[in-house]
């Protein structure tokens, strides 16, 4: 069975030849380290985490990317409140929801069918065709360990 990364790969450099843009090796490296992660990230991280492995990427290479990579579906991007966008792969990855803590900003992620179901049928009622929705409850966690609570 494929990874996700290499079906991701193909779903790229089949886009890229249809946009006649380069299949540069950067791309390509920047695409394999968002599959590689397990979490959200913002420009910053990714171009840190880049440099980290010795890749001779532009923060414009990074940006740019980014952007490609979100119109062809492979990456999805958030804008959580006034905080800088942030970013998540999103092939083969099953639809969820997120939640935002106001102290430490910490996003983290839950999945209920009901959300699901209720796209479908607000869908059906007003005769629309749903492709995708956003939903972030803003709070504050209540954890001990909160990084920022005062």
């Amino acid at each position: 069975m494929k990874s996700n990364f290499e079906s991701a790969k193909q779903i790229f450099n089949a886009y890229l030849e249809k946009k006649q843009l380069r299949k540069t090796p950067e791309r390509f490296a920047i695409l394999e380290e968002i599959y590689s992660r397990a979490d959200h990230f913002d420009v910053e991280d990714l171009y840190i985490s880049m440099k980290n492995k010795k890749y001779q990427v532009s923060r414009a290479t990074v940006y740019n990317t980014l952007d490609l990579l979100v119109e062809c579906d492979l990456v999805t991007k958030h804008q959580f409140g006034k905080n800088m966008a942030q970013y998540e792969k999103s092939y083969g990855f099953k639809q969820h929801d997120h939640l935002i803590c106001m102290d430490c900003h910490k996003v983290s992620e839950f999945c209920d069918p009901r959300i699901q179901n209720i796209q479908n049928m607000v869908g059906d009622m007003l005769h629309f065709e749903v492709m995708h929705h956003s939903l972030i409850f803003y709070g504050n966690c209540k954890k001990e360990n909160c990084e920022n609570k005062n």
